[in-house]
């Protein structure tokens, strides 16, 4: 049996290699920069998050690439994407560290860190490519810049990356898969269409009726349901939805999207939790992003105000056009806008009922 060496904490952790790896840009002129020391490590640590948020989201890709997904694959994948979303609350708390920093502080080296910027952060590309946001996602400004601000090699990388499969295209195949909604000749869809027509009749009606709603209000209201009642026949109608994909207004296709819609409408039965959890979890991992970003944007007005970025951007407003465009799972945000009231919901065939379902109790009839 071989024994076992001792090990080192200091050694183990390579700590000589961390705590040494901070070298302030503005101690090759003068004076270090008080604050530059703060700056280098508040972005160290982002990065070693970056790394193993690409960690987590990697051996989620490998899982989903199955062509059968076991559910206790299912219970590993939504336990890795639920430790990114808790990683995500880190990188959301740095902030207030980093803005301890005031704006004289930051001008103090500001100058010297040019034309270095976030940009540059291939392991950030590397995860929103691998969540799902590709170069056709991206705005113009945003493809130049990291053609031109990127080393080659670090481009070549993430060249591999963005021609690779994603989660998102990885979830929209495993949806497409799930067979639920046309099992046992029970036309879902129909009874689900019969429930919305029921449900926009009765809020017609109540729009209509309402005293308290001026002329004004009710027109718009009115509106806003009719547009509604288009948002619930592109599901219906795969037509419809496919020209809602051509315009840019959906990314996930029809089939995966109704497979969605049934996993949210019937989230309580037992086989569909955990797909559910799944689904949920990659749109907090969206929204923690988008607050990531926003609070990023907000702090970056903060210290620079309208002032352009390191790595030529504009700054402050790139970065907030960023906070909503550069998101992979909006879809799943807007899943909420084909969900009906519970009491609408179809009955499932107590067959299919079973098949979704776990018995826990032996006198179950």
């Amino acid at each position: 049996m071989k024994i076992q060496s001792p090990v080192y904490y200091g050694d183990y952790l390579q700590l000589d290699k961390i705590i040494d790896a901070q070298a302030p840009e503005s101690a090759k002129y003068g004076p270090a920069a008080h604050d530059e020391t703060l700056f280098i490590i508040i972005h160290q640590t982002y990065e070693l998050w970056f790394k193993q948020i690409i960690h987590e989201i990697s051996s989620v890709i490998e899982l989903m690439k199955q062509s059968f997904l076991p559910s206790g694959d299912l219970a590993t994948i939504h336990h890795r994407l639920e430790r990114v979303t808790k990683i995500q609350k880190i990188l959301i708390d740095q902030m207030n560290v980093m803005e301890t920093m005031t704006t004289l502080d930051f001008m103090e080296f500001r100058d010297y860190l040019v034309p270095a910027s976030g940009f540059q952060s291939l392991q950030f590309r590397m995860i929103e490519a691998m969540l799902g946001i590709k170069p056709e996602h991206r705005m113009e400004v945003e493809k130049q810049f990291f053609t031109s601000r990127l080393k080659a090699e670090d481009r070549a990388k993430l060249d591999t990356v963005e021609s690779s499969l994603s989660v998102f295209e990885l979830v929209e195949a495993w949806l497409e898969r799930m067979p639920f909604p046309n099992e046992d000749q029970f036309n879902f869809w129909q009874q689900y269409s019969e429930a919305v027509e029921k449900m926009l009749k009765q809020d017609h009606q109540i729009i209509s009726t309402n005293p308290s709603l001026s002329d004004k209000v009710r027109e718009m209201e009115l509106k806003n349901l009719e547009f509604s009642r288009q948002s619930f026949n592109s599901l219906i109608d795969k037509n419809i939805y496919d020209e809602f994909i051509k315009n840019g207004k959906v990314r996930l296709g029809h089939k995966a999207m109704l497979s969605a819609v049934f996993i949210y409408l019937y989230r309580d039965l037992p086989a569909l939790q955990m797909p559910f959890r799944i689904l949920n979890t990659m749109v907090e991992i969206d929204q923690n992003f988008t607050t990531w970003r926003y609070r990023h944007a907000l702090m970056v007005q903060r210290i620079l105000g309208t002032k352009i970025g390191t790595g030529g951007s504009s700054g402050h407003e790139y970065l907030k056009s960023t906070t909503e465009r550069n998101r992979a799972f909006v879809d799943f945000f807007n899943l909420a806008g084909y969900l009906i009231p519970k009491h609408m919901i179809p009955v499932l065939p107590k067959t299919l009922q079973n098949k979704l379902d776990i018995a826990y109790d032996s006198f179950r009839s």
